[in-house]
């Protein structure tokens, strides 16, 4: 059975991000559950909390996220615009479950620098017309 995780990051601001979580918690669970999460986990973080949920089918996610008090909820968060992150997978820096692939270099990585003088001065760059 296949599942999208989702996460919802709440930062500490003037108030804390734990005290949103007593409040909001049960509701939270509960909508979520009845409307279809497999799955959910809170995590405690030094800068706030995480609330991660699954459901087998985004549109089971998005009916959810859309409920007047999942809006409210989050909407009362410490700081609704700076301090509340949305999104896809794991959230709280958690990492993905498979290793980061290397990057390609960008294809300016792949420009000679200038070459020193003899006199120690690097040679300027000559313009482009």
């Amino acid at each position: 059975m296949a599942a999208d995780w989702w996460s919802i990051e709440i930062l500490n601001a003037r108030t804390s991000a734990a005290r949103w979580r007593d409040a909001h918690a049960e509701s939270l669970i509960e909508s979520a559950v009845t409307n279809g999460a497999l799955s959910w986990e809170w995590h405690a973080r030094s800068w706030g909390v995480v609330f991660e949920v699954s459901f087998r089918e985004e549109r089971q996610w998005e009916s959810w996220r859309g409920l007047p008090g999942t809006v409210a909820a989050l909407d009362a968060a410490p700081d609704p615009v700076n301090g509340l992150l949305v999104h896809r997978g794991h959230g709280g820096a958690s990492g993905d479950r498979s290793p980061r692939r290397p990057r390609i270099t960008p294809s300016a990585g792949a420009v000679a620098l200038p070459e020193p003088e003899a006199g120690g001065g690097l040679v300027e760059a000559a313009t482009l017309p």
